[in-house]
């Protein structure tokens, strides 16, 4: 019973308070006491923001061992671990969906599989994502939360970067509106990519969004870098992105940004029958 107990706490990493996982979960998995923006599962943050229902799509794409990648645990294991640790088939969850009665095409990447890296099944998803999008003639809003590419799969994961530019170029060219929202952490192949095409590109508060690392970037121009660099603040100052929002804050703004980018969201469907009152 102890052991059960304990598992309902959790430690803030940024304040160190302790804190009541459920009541975490109400406060859309920010520290009560500082602010610390907790990474958020895929579902967990579908469901803070959708209206009612998610349809998935993409979701039978499941990634293989393309590179037969030796190291001491073999890549089909790794993954397999991923998937019982995360509840989830890759690193990206996407689909269609309605915020605030705007329909949308949705993606939302989740660190708990292989850190969120970018491999062929992330990629593949993403631009399937914005083709059907294209196609629907939908505004499209991707969640990022990426540690880069992923080694396992090499170039082919590289290979990716270019896929899901050429994607949202198609997407763009055909008049698509594009929201995306940069999470902790957005680096590497991902940042370097879809995450800062977007018409409007919005970050989670505090979130740490670079290309390189700290001390790769350090060492080579053998400078100090300021204390806020690569955190979402520092590239609002700089003019790299448009907004920093908070967590409690975001749907409201992503609802006023597509009233912004597409109009009046669909009026709600005429009551049947056996539901307009007598």
């Amino acid at each position: 019973m102890a052991a059960e107990e304990a598992a309902q706490w959790t430690k803030c990493p940024k304040c160190g308070t302790m804190i009541y996982r459920p009541d975490l979960a109400a406060n859309l998995w920010v520290c009560s006491s500082c602010g610390h923006h907790f990474r958020m599962h895929a579902f967990d943050r579908i469901a803070t923001l959708v209206d009612a229902d998610f349809t998935e799509i993409g979701g039978d794409l499941l990634p293989g061992d393309p590179l037969g990648w030796t190291d001491k645990v073999p890549y089909p294991q790794k993954l397999q671990r991923d998937r019982e640790k995360s509840k989830l088939t890759e690193g990206v969850v996407c689909g269609f969906a309605s915020i605030g009665g705007y329909p949308v095409a949705l993606g939302v990447m989740d660190f708990n599989f292989r850190g969120g890296t970018m491999g062929t099944v992330v990629g593949e998803r993403i631009a399937q994502l914005f083709e059907a999008a294209r196609e629907r003639r939908l505004p499209c809003v991707v969640f990022t939360a990426s540690g880069g590419a992923r080694m396992e799969e090499g170039m082919l994961a590289l290979m990716q970067m270019a896929k899901t530019t050429l994607a949202v170029r198609r997407f763009h060219d055909a008049g698509g509106y594009y929201l995306s929202v940069l999470t902790d952490p957005t680096t590497g192949g991902v940042s370097a990519s879809f995450a800062f095409q977007a018409d409007v590109v919005l970050a989670e508060a505090r979130a740490a969004i670079g290309f390189a690392g700290r001390r790769v970037i350090e060492q080579t121009i053998r400078q100090k870098l300021p204390d806020n660099f690569q955190t979402a603040e520092f590239l609002l100052e700089k003019g790299a992105i448009d907004m920093v929002v908070e967590r409690k804050e975001l749907k409201d703004r992503l609802v006023r940004l597509l009233d912004y980018g597409v109009g009046a969201p669909l009026a709600p469907p005429a009551p049947t029958s056996a539901e307009t009152p007598a």
